[in-house]
């Protein structure tokens, strides 16, 4: 059965058609619209599923932001578009007439990885630091979503209580610092202006503040690790997205982490599927909501 999995997020949208298999085929992707209209968003969706809808059988959605009944709640909606409420299932069925899920774009993709991870009725951690920092929490083999679809929004706990305000309405969130609207917020200078990825690149040919700005977000992340490892006493922590995913970035948060205390290292990988997972992980739960129902 082939699922068309669609990945929603504040920098671009992603479609593919997957199969039974997780063989992808056909992806195609275009960028997020920066109006902060339904219309705009209802019109890059259509974009983006059109020349492929009509190969699919079932809609798979894996977006940032909150997913609550199959409406798209954002809670930092700077990463995207300013969208509050969208009825994302809604308009998917009605855009393909195709039976549709959604679900958090960092759930799904932790999903994933856990079932690339080989780990069985363990716990383990997703976290995906890309235009804004979200996660995904695997605990005993089953996915936690909680009840209002808030589980695993580790980018919006407390980072620095002195810190600026993140685009939920929270002072000092680990997102305001680590993200990559975070390290282009937070620079200065030359580098005023720049996107993460410029600064990245920067900081590789030797820049100092650009390498301070990427420092700082390992740092963050790393004790936010220390923090899920608290919390969870997970096995493993699987990093991923734009930034997770930048050259030296693990290896930045790896030697941060081994500065905390020793009871809270935790095994840090990168992202089995890289920038698929979440893709991935939306046809993944399709295929199991589908076995379910049979």
């Amino acid at each position: 059965m082939t699922t068309l999995a669609i990945d929603i997020g504040g920098t671009k949208l992603a479609a593919a058609l997957v199969d039974d298999l997780l063989q992808v085929r056909e992806r195609r992707e275009i960028p997020t619209p920066a109006s902060q209209t339904p219309d705009a968003l209802d019109a890059a969706l259509a974009e983006l599923v059109a020349p492929i809808a009509k190969q699919a059988e079932r809609v798979a959605i894996a977006s940032t932001g909150i997913i609550r009944e199959g409406t798209l709640l954002a809670i930092n909606p700077h990463n995207l578009g300013g969208l509050l409420h969208y009825p994302l299932v809604q308009r998917l069925e009605k855009l393909t007439g195709l039976p549709t899920i959604a679900i958090n774009d960092a759930q799904a993709a932790a999903w994933a990885e856990y079932q690339a991870s080989g780990m069985q009725n363990e716990d383990m951690v997703f976290i995906t630091v890309s235009t804004g920092v979200g996660g995904g929490v695997i605990s005993g083999g089953n996915l936690q979503t909680g009840a209002g679809g808030l589980a695993g929004h580790l980018g919006h706990t407390l980072a620095d209580p002195t810190g600026a305000v993140c685009g939920c309405g929270r002072v000092g969130c680990v997102e305001a610092i680590a993200s990559g609207r975070g390290i282009s917020a937070h620079a200065s200078g030359d580098l005023s202006g720049l996107d993460a990825k410029t600064i990245f690149a920067h900081a590789a040919q030797g820049h100092v503040q650009a390498q301070a700005l990427v420092n700082r977000s390992a740092q963050v992340l790393a004790r936010l690790i220390a923090d899920v490892k608290a919390i969870t006493d997970c096995q493993r922590v699987v990093i991923g997205g734009s930034v997770g995913l930048a050259d030296g970035y693990l290896d930045a948060v790896r030697r941060f982490l081994a500065q905390e205390p020793p009871v809270y290292h935790v095994e840090v990988t990168a992202a089995h599927y890289r920038h698929d997972a979440g893709l991935l992980g939306a046809a993944m739960l399709a295929q199991r909501s589908n076995d379910d129902c049979r």
